[in-house]
């Protein structure tokens, strides 16, 4: 019974150990997971590949490996839909397999510390570990090598171990356990000796010692292998202790936004020329402690004109934009794959926090941003990518109509009697936010030196800051985008009633913005939109707010905006900055198109009489007539068109040949039935017109000038007014006759005869004169 029982115990041992080693790989790569969900699933096939090949012994070596694979599937599968339940993702086993499979491996190397349990994130490790335990188990049990067999398990671990890298403490337990579990399972091996215990005791007494040597030489060999390699390595690896691991997440980019995203501040000016636009859906629920009083620069008075959500108190962000380089400020945020639990930041001190729980709903916002109250600590229903440093969220996959989220959030309000003698961080670590990029206009040096002369204190400027805009400038919805120098410059010191000192929020925002930097402060602007407890939030609840950041307090809302019913001030009142050369133009003025001519007058003289003619003749001339009237129509129709592209393309100054031969594209695109909003970006436009050349030419690709230089060419126009050079002019009008005449090429024959004569250009070309 004892011989049986040590029988038992000497068969287990191996099995055991590969399972202890294998399950030590899900313990080392659990350390960068939340909770212990992967480290069970992996404990779980660590144990189920073993026993399958135990129980597999007498079965036939190639039948083991489908049964085993096959057994694999089935824990697979109920491990991803465990992660999915538990991660709250929606779809169905076969789309989430499929997910899955795509994109296990980067988003692995790309999820955020701590990773949490998703589908994509559990199938590799769970997959590996099983294949590791059948290789292992397969080796040691049935060729009975139990140090050749530890090698799979040994290598998952090392691979545990590379993934982890420097974002987790060194796992000296784990690996001391590791060593321990490895050494048992050496020794007491599967196998039993001989009764004499010496496998060399029944050979002829020459042949014994001949063994004996060779087996003593082996193993004097190696040991002295053994301990030259200690010799050799010991010192590199004990170099090595002290060393940072190298992080393999450095070899994988992690989701970026689209050009759509990068600059979402430009989108400003299309939504105020379309406020009605539906953009979300939005309930919204609150829980904490009450909210204080507002205090003067804490949250933002809704804007005149906005929707009706502006008139309840939740600012849900879009976008943070950190990076400004005297042109565009670009969010510049690195977005790492995470799950449903986000990681939590302590709140400031002496804050009032307050959970607000929001459901909603995409309407026809697009992009990858994805809306939330800062700061968001749990997402459902969409699979998310979060930037810690900035608090945003995106959708790698982009926004679609209809997906609905949920998202737990937690608003931070600091203590106004703190905000006073607070001060503001300087160095390295906050460079990014005090960056001021070359090329500032002198008026706007002395303005921002003007208003921190008699401010010491950093809240003092910034307020100054805000009282200034909103007493001096206007909100107007009809403002073009831009917020380079030019544009900030002519919004702050441009004659009033000549375009000048009024704009969108985008302008008050990015001009607070910078004279904070100027003044010392380190600053930034946030996209977001004006939101109620329920009910739709539209494109007039979007707006732009600046913020400042002040130490242990974070990041302070400021409100530039003009108060509602107040008449601002002029500049001139209290600015007065020396002469200089006139400013820009903020926009190219108006191109001027032709009005259409005036129809043919009728042919004089009336109809000869009828008097002695046939039917045939009186029905001859009758349709001769009319289609002398048709043909001269669509000469005329013909000619006007011509002189519209002619006075588009070659009349006025250079910018305005720039926006005409942007008018040429947009009418072609109409054309084509492809017709943009007048709300969208020019980068946006052009990638209508690449898609919509594409599809006519079944997918072939464009081999002529490309829109996009079209679209920097009206940036520039729209940017820096009266800078655009006659070359470009003509390398505009380039650009835009060839596109046309590429997309009208693909269109059928009679489409192709009816393009040069149809009348909407010539209507749109009418409206926009008025």
């Amino acid at each position: 019974m004892v011989t049986h029982a040590v029988r038992v115990l000497r068969a287990a041992a191996v099995p055991v150990a590969l399972i202890g080693l294998t399950a030590l790989a899900g313990v080392v790569l659990g350390r960068v997971y939340a909770g212990d969900l992967l480290t069970r699933l992996v404990i779980g096939a660590a144990v189920g590949s073993v026993l399958v090949s135990v129980a597999a012994r007498r079965l036939p070596s190639w039948l083991v490996a489908p049964v085993s694979v096959a057994a694999m599937a089935g824990w697979t599968l109920w491990s991803l839909r465990l992660a999915a339940n538990h991660a709250e993702l929606p779809g169905g086993l076969l789309e989430i397999t499929g997910d899955a499979a795509r994109n296990g491996i980067p988003r692995l190397l790309t999820a955020m510390i701590p990773v949490q349990p998703t589908p994509d994130t559990v199938l590799v490790p769970v997959v590996a570990a099983w294949l590791a335990g059948l290789a292992g188990a397969e080796v040691a049990l049935r060729t009975g090598r139990v140090l050749l067999g530890y090698l799979p398990a040994a290598g998952l671990y090392v691979a545990a171990l590379y993934v982890v890298g420097p974002n987790a403490a060194p796992a000296v337990g784990v690996t001391v356990a590791f060593v321990a579990v490895a050494a048992v399972g050496l020794a007491a091996p599967a196998g039993t000796a001989t009764a004499g215990g010496d496998p060399a005791a029944d050979l002829a007494p020459r042949v014994r010692a001949a063994v004996r040597l060779r087996l003593a030489t082996s193993a004097a060999l190696g040991v002295a292998l053994v301990v030259g390699l200690v010799a050799l390595l010991g010192p590199v690896v004990a170099g090595q202790v002290d060393g940072r691991p190298v992080d393999p997440r450095r070899y994988v980019e992690p989701p970026q936004v689209q050009s759509l995203d990068e600059n979402p501040l430009i989108r400003i000016s299309g939504w105020a020329l379309h406020p009605e636009q539906k953009l979300l859906d939005v309930s919204t629920e609150r829980s904490g402690a009450p909210l204080p009083p507002p205090e003067p620069g804490t949250a933002p008075e809704p804007e005149p004109g906005a929707g009706p959500a502006a008139q309840t108190g939740v600012r849900i962000r879009l976008a943070v934009l950190s990076d400004y380089d005297g042109v565009t400020w670009r969010v510049g945020a690195t977005y790492r794959n995470a799950g449903r639990i986000l990681p939590a930041a302590a709140p400031a001190r002496d804050s009032t926090v307050e959970t607000v729980r929001q459901q909603i709903t995409v309407a026809e916002l697009s992009g990858r941003l994805l809306p939330a109250v800062a700061t968001p600590r749990e997402v459902s229903g969409a699979r998310v990518a979060y930037d810690p440093a900035s608090g945003t969220l995106i959708r790698p996959e982009g926004l679609t109509p209809g997906l609905r989220y949920a998202v737990t959030s937690v608003e931070e309000h600091p203590d106004p009697n703190l905000l006073a003698s607070a001060n503001v961080p300087a160095g390295e670590e906050v460079a990014r936010v005090l960056r001021v990029a070359d090329g500032v206009p002198d008026p706007m040096r002395r303005l921002a030196k003007q208003l921190a002369e008699d401010n010491g204190a950093p809240l003092a400027r910034a307020l100054a800051i805000e009282q200034f805009l909103a007493e001096h400038y206007r909100v107007v919805a009809d403002a073009p985008s831009g917020h380079a120098y030019p544009n900030l410059g002519f919004f702050l010191f441009g004659p009033r009633g000549g375009g000048g000192q009024e704009g969108t929020s985008e302008q008050f925002a990015a001009a607070f913005a910078v004279l904070g930097r100027l003044s010392g402060l380190p600053t930034r602007v946030v996209v977001g939109f004006r939101a109620g407890g329920q009910g739709p939030v539209l494109a007039g609840d979007a707006f732009a707010w600046p913020e400042v950041l002040f130490d242990g307090l974070g990041w302070v809302p400021f409100n530039p905006l003009p108060r509602p019913n107040e008449e601002p001030r002029p500049v001139e009142e209290d600015f007065r900055p020396t002469p200089e050369d006139p400013p820009p133009s903020e926009a190219p003025a108006p191109t001027v198109e032709p009005s259409a001519s005036p129809e043919p007058a009728a042919a004089s003289g009336g109809p000869p009489s009828a008097d002695g003619l046939s039917t045939m003749v009186l029905v001859g001339g009758g349709s001769g007539g009319l289609l002398l009237l048709v043909g001269a129509l669509l000469l005329t129709l013909l000619a006007l068109r011509r002189s519209l592209t002619r006075a588009r393309l070659e009349k006025g100054d250079a910018g305005q040949r720039v926006a005409g031969a942007w008018r040429e594209v947009t009418d072609a695109l109409r054309l084509a039935g492809r017709p943009v909003g007048d709300d969208l970006a020019a980068t946006e436009v052009a990638g209508h017109a690449r898609e919509a050349l594409t599809e006519a030419r079944a997918g072939a690709a464009d081999d002529g000038p490309s829109v996009d230089e079209l679209a920097t060419l009206l940036n520039q126009v729209g940017f820096a007014p009266g800078a655009a050079t006659a070359d470009q002019a003509a390398r505009a009008a380039e650009v835009a006759t060839v596109y046309v005449a590429t997309l009208r090429s693909a269109r059928p024959w009679w489409r192709r005869l009816l393009w040069s004569v149809h009348p909407t250009p010539l209507r749109r070309a009418r409206r926009s004169a008025r």
